[in-house]
């Protein structure tokens, strides 16, 4: 059954948002992420309507499986919770690439903040987007500030490396780690290194404190080797231990991404990262608008799919046929 969102409601719904309502940001989260072109239609006109003038404090989150992501959040949201703070979260959860289904289990995980009146539980589908984060996540970001929440929580699906594009939409990445061994500082690239601002080694405590606090020293070990980054003062990125399951060291993390914000605010770096985060979703969109124009034309799609069966026959290359595909836009003939 189509959705029953008509344009006529964007208003009540944008005033719904800003009010607050719980119900409403879900309603506007769950529009914004339709594929339907109507809804995308009164998506934009949403968020037109709510405007820019609120902002929040973005964290983005990422952390291989099994790493205490989902605990984490929920020690860190209540400790913000308990200080007055609203907190949004944005979970997004891995899709099957087979059925495109999802889960969708982390505001299970999260018992007891889902039930915090000052906290907000969003899990979104991946729906196979790259990059950790769902296609409208930064849309979604813009709704939870919109309702007037103080920070908003990105944990990303949690996959690997690639995970990059958070940082695109956050004003602090933090990246979660587990305490391992030295074969473990390999797998984390330079690339997700580069891209943290503070890296968070989780569970310590009981048994693996001591491996934590070995871990910690090795990560920040690796972090003095990467050049430093203008929008850092001295000293980040670093390296920090917690305890997610007994709550220690989450306060300390917190006054140090308070410190850093602070820093970035005085020095300029939040709003230029901010404008640079602009200029970078205003390009995806354009290129995601080319790729879907070029979808929905007959003609493209009809070279489309004469130049896959060449390709699946091995008549042709992968690149030679993307090329013969390509050739009329090139010449201007579509």
């Amino acid at each position: 059954m189509n959705s029953p969102m008509k344009t006529h409601d964007v208003a009540a719904l944008a005033k719904g948002v800003r009010d607050g309502g719980r119900r409403a940001l879900a309603r506007a989260i769950t529009l914004v992420e339709s594929g339907r072109a109507d809804h995308r239609a009164d998506a934009l006109a949403l968020l037109d309507t709510l405007g820019t003038d609120r902002q929040a404090l973005r964290i983005g989150l990422s952390g291989t499986p099994g790493v205490g992501k989902s605990t984490f959040i929920e020690s860190f949201g209540l400790m913000l919770t308990g200080m007055g703070k609203r907190v949004a979260v944005l979970a997004v959860d891995p899709s099957s690439a087979r059925s495109g289904g999802s889960i969708l289990g982390d505001k299970t995980r999260m018992d007891h903040l889902a039930r915090d009146p000052n906290a907000f539980i969003r899990p979104s589908p991946s729906q196979t987007q790259l990059g950790g984060v769902a296609r409208r996540s930064r849309e979604a970001v813009a709704l939870c500030e919109a309702a007037g929440f103080d920070v908003v929580l990105i944990e990303t699906v949690g996959v690997g490396q690639s995970e990059t594009v958070v940082a695109q939409m956050a004003d602090l990445f933090v990246l979660l780690l587990a305490p391992a061994g030295g074969d473990e500082l390999q797998g984390v690239k330079r690339g997700i290194m580069e891209m943290a601002d503070l890296i968070l080694v989780n569970k310590a405590d009981g048994d693996l404190k001591s491996q934590a606090m070995r871990t910690c020293a090795d990560y920040a070990g690796a972090l003095r080797l990467l050049r430093k980054r203008p929008q850092d003062p001295e000293g980040f990125p670093k390296a920090m231990t917690v305890s997610a399951l007994e709550t220690d060291g989450i306060t300390a993390a917190w006054d140090e991404m308070q410190a850093l914000i602070s820093w970035r605010r005085k020095a300029g770096m939040w709003d230029a990262t901010r404008a640079a985060q602009a200029r970078y979703w205003f390009t995806e969109e354009v290129q995601q608008g080319l790729l879907q124009m070029l979808r929905d034309d007959p003609q493209t799609e009809a070279r489309m799919k004469t130049a896959q069966a060449d390709v699946a026959a091995g008549v042709m290359s992968p690149a030679a046929a993307a090329a013969q595909v390509l050739g009329p836009l090139r010449k201007g003939q579509v």
